[in-house]
């Protein structure tokens, strides 16, 4: 007979999933068509009797996004100097709603002198309680990932497209990405990598500009150019290690693409 979990154990399955929010004390099932109830004090309209026209509709900026704040956080990081400025600015940033629901904003970890640098998508559950990227179970594969090449969190440095986790860890919205991308666009200038790793699917098409998904745009080399100029990077796309977690059957070409950096970073190819 299997035991019932604990309460303790319960809530942690579930901030594991993702859930880390409620919106009601009953349960209901939002699949089921609305009953509507006619409100009887409306008043009655003809249908013979011509209607006026509805005013036209101003939608405000999708989730507390205006349009002015992926010019701002580009300003911003531009002006930014070195590595400790641009951290203090992206704490102290009000343009993204992101903010709002994170626990912590996550910035960075490694060294910021590596020769490679990886850059994810958004922190998870784990990462948003820590402060830290990659922390989580993706973190820990990622961690066996670069053993494999013989890298590890002193020899790289790793960041993220945006420093606040999503709630639910829903994907993040265009102006969600656009906002934030100036941040990690800034981070890249100051650590002038050897080496660029775009970890999923939003980190690549974001940083080259693509619209393809990640298994197309993985196993293949691009030149990134830094919006300040100097050379270009050497740039690879590789599967997120959460989407290998769940899709195991994927873990041969994961190799593939890090045997492939192995030799980036020797000079073969």
């Amino acid at each position: 007979m299997t035991a019932e979990p604990t309460p303790a154990a319960l809530l942690a399955w579930y901030l594991d999933a993702g859930v880390d929010e409620t919106i009601g004390e009953t349960p209901r099932d939002r699949y089921e068509s609305p009953t509507i109830t006619p409100d009887a004090t409306a008043p009655a309209i003809a249908l013979d009797q011509p209607v006026e026209a509805p005013l036209p509709l101003t939608l405000p900026p999708s989730r507390g996004e205006t349009p002015s704040t992926a010019g701002d956080s580009r300003r911003l990081a531009q002006a930014c100097a070195d590595l400790d400025e641009l951290r203090a600015v992206i704490e102290d940033f009000e343009g993204c709603a992101l903010k709002k629901t994170a626990s912590h904003t996550v910035i960075a970890d490694g060294n910021p002198d590596a020769h490679v640098m990886l850059i994810g998508e958004a922190p998870g559950a784990e990462e948003d309680r820590r402060g830290l990227p990659f922390v989580g179970k993706a973190g820990q594969l990622l961690n066996r990932m670069l053993a494999a090449i013989e890298l590890d969190r002193t020899s790289v440095y790793i960041t993220n497209v945006l420093p606040w986790r999503p709630p639910g860890n829903r994907t993040p919205t265009p102006e969600e990405v656009a906002t934030c991308l100036p941040f990690v666009e800034r981070q890249i200038e100051l650590v002038t990598p050897r080496l660029l790793v775009l970890v999923g699917g939003i980190s690549a098409k974001s940083l080259l500009g693509r619209t393809e998904g990640i298994t197309r745009l993985r196993g293949k080399w691009y030149d990134y150019a830094a919006i300040a100029g100097g050379a270009p990077i050497p740039t690879t796309a590789i599967f997120h290690p959460a989407y290998l977690l769940r899709q195991p059957t994927l873990k041969r070409e994961a190799w593939r693409d890090l045997q492939a950096i192995r030799r980036k970073l020797e000079g073969k190819t």
